[in-house]
């Protein structure tokens, strides 16, 4: 594994306890962003300090975990708070399968935090963070869209596909993504894009890290010392014209078969993914309501104690991929994607997320976002698909979850 280190191979580290930051997206200073906020409380990072490219392989999250705990093991740390997200940390994006490009760790020279009423800031190496704009988010004006890989009709006779194969048996489910593209005006700057996510969907997990940006319902997992926490996302339905239609539409989604059935294959996963690491394990005996601005979705929260000492990453690897954007059989599910998507996902539907120096950390799904350089935009939308799925419905589905990232550059 390669190590390549922005400033020194030796980090040194403070962190010191500050008043309140305020909005933290609006703290970042230039294009480039690093973040992880959810409601307000998070990490948001911006310099680099060191970057560890991770080869692909089925061992890349362990491999990463060892790589970076080897590089904090010889940093010089001076942080009085000891909190999840204070000292070093470092962002993270991985690749949807083992073979897909995009697999990196970043530590930032500058992090601003807040937590549970507490706010930090760390520094590597000598520099000050720096106190305003370096320079001023730039809207990226006028927007030309053109399809990805697939168009709306091939990507329809691609579900109609993946139901014959379900039907005929061998698997359960899978997740067909598609992907779209826009051409900018001018430069698109991520700030731009996270401040409107953020301020659209508060309840999503908004982040950023080299080039991914994007607001992500599902939490893969979050570890606080030796909790563990995740939340599973399967099963649709758009929002209504108003509170009645809302709540009949999440009635209709509680007692749909099709979305049960694609939930259960998610929950039942992470369960038993976790129970082999966790002495307690909590799931909720049915599913929640998640509802956003613009789709609700089937949620099961999943709460556990780690049996002995593992990192954040050690638990993405054993979770990765959920069902929720593969399918199932796991194994069955990515070869069908990748016979019928048409694309590489690259990062898409993958963990994203940060990790500190004692192992803690927050990782979430890549959904709901875009790749971004540049004036170009590389959109994805995904939908679960079973037996009785519709073509045209999942067309619909996967067209509401493009406008989270549609609005984010539109405005």
């Amino acid at each position: 594994m390669k190590l390549a280190a922005t400033t020194t191979d030796h980090l040194t580290v403070h962190t010191a306890p500050i008043a309140d930051p305020g909005d933290l997206i609006a703290r970042l200073p230039g294009p480039g962003a690093l973040a992880f906020v959810h409601r307000g409380q998070g990490v948001i990072g911006w310099g680099e300090a060191a970057r560890i490219a991770v080869p692909g392989g089925r061992d890349r999250f362990t491999a990463a975990a060892a790589r970076l705990a080897e590089l904090f093991a010889g940093a010089d740390v001076h942080d009085p708070l000891r909190l999840p997200g204070t000292g070093p940390v470092a962002f993270g994006t991985f690749g949807f399968t083992p073979d897909s490009p995009g697999n990196a760790l970043i530590v930032p020279r500058h992090v601003l935090g807040r937590r549970d009423g507490a706010a930090w800031v760390t520094t590597i190496g000598a520099d000050p963070a720096p106190l305003g704009l370096v320079r001023p988010p730039a809207d990226p004006g006028p927007l030309t869209w053109s399809d990805g890989a697939l168009g709306a009709a091939g990507w329809q006779d691609a579900v109609a596909a993946a139901v014959a194969r379900i039907r005929a048996g061998g698997l359960g489910k899978v997740v067909l993504a598609r992907d779209l593209y826009a051409e900018a005006a001018a430069p698109i700057d991520d700030r731009v894009l996270l401040r409107r996510l953020a301020d659209r969907f508060p309840g999503c997990y908004t982040f950023a890290c080299d080039g991914l940006v994007g607001a992500t319902p599902e939490l893969l997992v979050r570890r606080s010392g030796g909790t563990v926490e995740s939340l599973v996302l399967a099963g649709t339905s758009a929002r209504g014209t108003d509170d009645a239609d809302d709540a009949a539409r999440a009635a209709a989604l509680r007692a749909s078969a099709k979305d049960l059935h694609e939930h259960a294959y998610a929950a039942d996963m992470v369960r038993a993914s976790l129970a082999p690491l966790c002495d307690e394990l909590v799931a909720p005996d049915e599913p929640e309501i998640l509802a956003l601005p613009n789709v609700m979705h089937l949620a099961s929260p999943i709460r556990g104690r780690l049996r002995s000492e593992r990192s954040v990453l050690d638990v993405v690897g054993a979770l990765h991929p959920t069902p929720a954007v593969g399918g199932t059989p796991t194994a069955a599910a990515l070869d069908l994607i990748a016979e019928l998507e048409g694309m590489e996902r690259g990062r898409y539907a993958a963990p994203v997320g940060w990790i500190d120096g004692r192992g803690d950390g927050e990782w979430g799904i890549a959904l709901r976002c875009a790749e971004v350089g540049g004036r170009r935009a590389r959109l994805f939308a995904g939908c679960g698909i079973v037996g009785d799925s519709v073509p045209a419905e999942e067309l619909a589905e996967a067209d509401n979850k493009f406008r989270a990232m549609r609005y984010a550059l539109e405005g």
